[in-house]
C-alpha cells in the first residue's frame, strides 16, 4: 500500500491509482513487492531538519529514504522536499513533473538495493531511473 502526506506544504496532485501501478511495476522487475510505502512531500525547510536530526547532514536534498525492507517486501518513508525538485528541473534544464516522477521512484529504486553514493553507483541509478521513467507512460 502506497500512502501519500504532505507537510509545510500543498498535497501535490497525483493519479494515486497510476502511480501506485507504475511504482508496484518498477518494483517487481527488480524482484521486490509493495509493503508500506509513505511518500511525505514537503519543502525544504522540513527536508533539512530531517537530514540533520536523523542523518547529521546539514543540507539540503531532494529525497531521504528511510528503509524499512524486509526480505523481497519494500516498505519505507520518503521525504520528498518539492522545493528542491523544483530548483533542481531547473538546474537540470528537465520539466517538473519529470523531475519529480524521477524522484518519487528513486526512493523506490533505494529500497530495492540500489545505491547512488560509491563509485559507480550514481550511473546505475541514472540507468534505473530512465529505465522506469521510461515505462511510466504506459501507467500515468
Amino acid at each position: 500500500m502506497v500512502y501519500y502526506q504532505s507537510e509545510n506544504i500543498p498535497m501535490p496532485k497525483i493519479a494515486k491509482r497510476k502511480v501506485n501501478a507504475w511504482i508496484k511495476e518498477v518494483a517487481s522487475r527488480h524482484g521486490y513487492k509493495l509493503g508500506e510505502i509513505t511518500y511525505i512531500f514537503c519543502d525544504d525547510q522540513k527536508i533539512l531538519e530531517v537530514n540533520r536530526e536523523y542523518l547529521k547532514h546539514d543540507y539540503y536534498t531532494d529525497i531521504i529514504t528511510f528503509d524499512y525492507t524486509e526480505g523481497k517486501v519494500i516498505s519505507g518513508d520518503l521525504f520528498i522536499s518539492l522545493d528542491t525538485v523544483k530548483s533542481n528541473s531547473e538546474k537540470f534544464s528537465t520539466s517538473y513533473e519529470e523531475e519529480f516522477y524521477r524522484v518519487v521512484i528513486h526512493g523506490i529504486l533505494h529500497l530495492c538495493g540500489i545505491n547512488d553514493k560509491g563509485i559507480g553507483e550514481r550511473e546505475i541509478m541514472e540507468k534505473h531511473e530512465n529505465e522506469a521513467l521510461a515505462i511510466r507512460s504506459q501507467f500515468i
